[in-house]
């Protein structure tokens, strides 16, 4: 799911301004894992390292949110700070839902950080509603945000 054959990127002369990740949420969770060990192995970590990893990221678990097995995820949604409020982010949603739609998708979620305000309202502006939020204590205290929240829309 993080390769970059699955992102979208917006080019303002001929440099990266705007990217996101558009895929079927199914089984991504798994996948995620299996690149983590690849890549672990791949580099000499032993099993008792790949398992200190899985430990260590337990924090996030409790509290993310992501689209059900049948829906089109959209994630790593980021824009340069030069090029912020130029409409990218917009154009890079809907040519991801226009993806998802044409792949046989009826839904798109999309999940960020509670308190990502200016996230927040570019979704809400895609067309996208509240769905889920999970909060965790472990989480805030590591990341500074008291979790995820998720949003949903019919494409």
């Amino acid at each position: 799911m993080w390769h970059f054959s699955q992102f979208l990127v917006a080019e303002i002369d001929g440099k990266p301004a705007a990217a996101l990740c558009a895929v079927p949420a199914a089984g991504t969770g798994p996948a995620a894992w299996r690149a983590v060990e690849e890549v672990g192995l791949s580099i000499g970590l032993t099993a008792s390292e790949l398992d200190a990893i899985r430990q260590r990221g337990a924090y996030s678990r409790a509290c993310w949110v992501q689209g059900g097995e049948g829906d089109w995820m959209i994630e790593h949604v980021a824009t340069d700070l030069a090029y912020r409020r130029r409409g990218l982010m917009q154009a890079l949603i809907a040519h991801a839902l226009d993806k998802g739609r044409a792949a046989g998708f009826a839904r798109a979620t999309i999940s960020f950080l509670i308190g990502n305000g200016p996230a927040e309202r570019a979704y809400a502006k895609a067309g996208f509603v509240f769905a889920e939020e999970k909060r965790d204590p472990n989480f805030e205290a590591i990341i500074g945000a008291p979790g995820f929240r998720m949003f949903a829309r019919k494409i």
